[in-house]
């Protein structure tokens, strides 16, 4: 057979795409996802998508050895049950079992971001590692965990939660209720809220203009673009925010010691203008007294493909 079928399953959109044994996308179709509609009409979707999917792909369902999705929320891979995930308005939903019974294939569950860490490790930047931290810098700060080239989420599959590592005592509120989280600092919305402070203790900042006047256009491009046009507030956010994610960076280095890290998110699109500050600030504080033998800081190749790509090689892990 030979092939397999990825849903990356999101609040807005289920992404699906066929792999082949060479890990490569052949075909991929998205649709709108019928958020807090009933699970069985969210399923009934996907199940729709991975057989257009399979369709434009010029194969037929007995060619594909098996459905891996990747779903936001907590998610046991055992039982197939996604715990809980809000944006979605599951709790206690049987995922695996909905899709397989439409399918009739064997289906693989993962928490998302993890599926995209373990198609990082498989197809992207990580290929050929096996211990692999991937953090993906968006609206919040997603993170996923390859430990031996198996994902790791902890004993309950609540874990990987790297942007909810503590960072500052009683800092910046994050949007899980605590304080100081490295979401709150590194996240692509805590790079906007820094630009806006910036902005309002700069009048004649060069962000003013990009940003046209006003906060609300404000994005995650606007300091790094008014830094390249020479702007000293906005090399100053720049710096401060590279300075968080290599002090957050260093910190999960010491902890893990990985092969490599992977950063994605739209920032990571930013390049070694990004890169090159935070391996340059990272690599001192984490704990290696070996220059020669460090953990690789790497930008994410995939990008949107790594959900569907780590997605439909979920059974890798268990052959």
């Amino acid at each position: 057979m030979g092939y397999y079928v990825g849903i990356d399953l999101g609040g807005t959109n289920i992404a699906v795409g066929v792999v082949d044994q060479e890990y490569h996308l052949v075909s991929q179709v998205s649709r709108k996802t019928k958020a807090f509609h009933p699970a069985e009409e969210i399923a009934d979707d996907m199940a729709a998508a991975a057989l257009e999917a399979i369709e434009k792909a010029n194969l037929t369902a007995d060619q594909i050895e098996w459905i891996g999705v990747g779903t936001p929320g907590s998610v046991n891979p055992k039982t197939g049950v996604v715990g809980l995930a809000a944006n979605l308005g599951f709790r206690d939903t049987p995922l695996a079992d909905l899709i397989s019974k439409r399918l009739n294939k064997r289906v693989f569950l993962e928490n998302d971001a993890n599926a995209a860490a373990y198609g990082e490790m498989m197809a992207g930047a990580a290929k050929g590692l096996d211990s692999v931290i991937m953090i993906t810098l968006g609206t919040g700060v997603g993170g996923g965990i390859i430990i031996d080239g198996k994902i790791y989420s902890g004993f309950n599959y609540k874990g990987a939660e790297l942007g909810h590592l503590g960072m500052v005592y009683e800092g910046v509120p994050c949007t899980c209720g605590n304080r100081g989280c490295i979401e709150a600092y590194c996240s692509v919305s805590a790079l906007i809220r820094q630009t806006r402070e910036a902005m309002q203790l700069n009048a004649k900042s060069k962000m003013w203009e990009l940003a046209e006047g006003s906060l609300d256009k404000v994005n995650g491009r606007t300091s790094f673009d008014a830094m390249r046009q020479g702007d000293l507030a906005g090399k100053a956010v720049v710096e401060q925010y590279t300075d968080y994610i290599a002090y957050a960076v260093g910190g999960i280095i010491s902890l893990f010691q990985p092969q490599a890290v992977v950063i994605g998110g739209g920032i990571s699109k930013e390049g070694e203008t990004l890169f090159a500050p935070v391996r340059e600030k990272a690599y001192p504080r984490s704990f290696n007294h070996d220059p020669s033998n460090c953990s690789q800081i790497l930008k994410a190749e995939l990008g949107n493909d790594a959900g569907i790509i780590g997605a439909a090689l979920l059974g890798k892990q268990f052959q």
